[in-house]
């Protein structure tokens, strides 16, 4: 398959984008599948009412269909056609917070999205993102759109087109170019079908925001012991991982020179995940700052460009500094220890 790709500003407000996104849109329209920006990641899309779209969608990232996704609406109104009710915690979190990096739970009207996209499940994840473009092309082809992140499962997310091209180039029909994306981490996904709200991913939207607006969140369990099954869409199976080994050093900035230094001696080339006050101080083969640790934003807005620029360079071993699990921290954290294997040197 011949991918065809667009570049579109990421403001859409350009006359001549207009063409491309309608173009994008058709092709949705049509059930294939096309890659597109938003505030958190690039999304793969693709008509969530429709088994053929999603079935694509699973192919080309050779994601397990156990696996539920995530739709994406661009209007309020389409929320009331795919689900059975609206409790009042959503209604507040969907005030504060969308467009943006929320996913919320709710139980979904059964026979209006396909049941290979829900994975078979009474309830469904649904998001409205904050990006023009996405709003843009989800508004244009009229649909709710299914869209896990644009890249081979198990691989790091897509922020960057070049990402996206990287990994699924002639697997799917476009790709939109609009730019870097901004978060850098996927949305949060919390579950309102019970009395008090679940966060069952964390994401772009903290615990401490979500509870000033609705009180008391809880964590899933699933989020503490890894031994139980993640109820979260992208939850389920391993996730981020660079093709080296990557090892998270609970200690020192020279704990981990020394663990460098006995890597190199066994001939191996080596890699660090820093950030920039530390950058300097390492001496590796190749070295990645992924923002500043004074501002955790930017450490999530670089990680997985990061993580993908490892497989250029062809490191045999990845040792990574962690960060405090608090606000966005803990998204972070849940990231590299997934794409770590809960490899973690004390």
């Amino acid at each position: 398959m011949k991918t065809i790709y667009w570049s579109v500003d990421k403001n859409v407000d350009k006359e001549e984008s207009y063409s491309q996104i309608q173009q994008a849109a058709d092709l949705l329209k049509k059930n294939e599948v096309v890659a597109f920006p938003t505030e958190t990641v690039y999304g793969l899309g693709g008509n969530a009412k429709e088994d053929s779209a999603i079935t694509k969608i699973f192919a080309a990232k050779g994601r397990p269909s156990d696996n539920p996704l995530i739709i994406h609406i661009a209007k309020r109104a389409q929320l009331n056609e795919l689900v059975e009710k609206v409790p009042a915690t959503a209604e507040k979190l969907m005030d504060a917070f969308w467009p943006g990096p929320l996913t919320i739970i709710f139980e979904k009207k059964q026979g209006m999205l396909s049941e290979i996209a829900t994975a078979g499940l009474s309830t469904v994840g649904i998001r409205m993102p904050d990006h023009a473009v996405a709003l843009r092309i989800i508004e244009e082809s009229g649909l709710p759109i299914a869209a896990p992140s644009a890249n081979r499962s198990g691989k790091p997310s897509p922020t960057k087109a070049s990402h996206v091209k990287e990994d699924l180039d002639s697997y799917i029909a476009g790709i939109v170019d609009g730019g870097p994306t901004g978060v850098g981490v996927e949305s949060t996904v919390v579950d309102c079908t019970e009395e008090t709200v679940v966060i069952l991913r964390p994401g772009g939207i903290t615990k401490q925001q979500l509870e000033s607006v609705v009180g008391e969140v809880r964590m899933d369990q699933a989020l503490i012991n890894k031994e139980i099954k993640p109820k979260s869409p992208g939850m389920k199976y391993t996730h981020y991982a660079p093709n080296a080994p990557l090892f998270l050093v609970d200690g020192s900035k020279e704990k981990i020179q020394l663990l460098v230094e006995e890597e190199k001696q066994k001939g191996h080339k080596v890699g660090i995940l820093t950030t920039l006050e530390n950058k300097d101080y390492y001496q590796a083969d190749f070295i990645y700052a992924c923002g500043k640790r004074a501002d955790l934003s930017t450490v999530a807005t670089e990680l997985y460009d990061g993580l993908r620029s490892f497989d250029h360079k062809e490191i045999d071993i990845i040792f990574g500094e962690m960060f405090p699990a608090e606000g966005v921290g803990q998204a972070i954290m849940n990231r590299l220890m997934k794409a770590a294997s809960h490899q973690v040197i004390k």
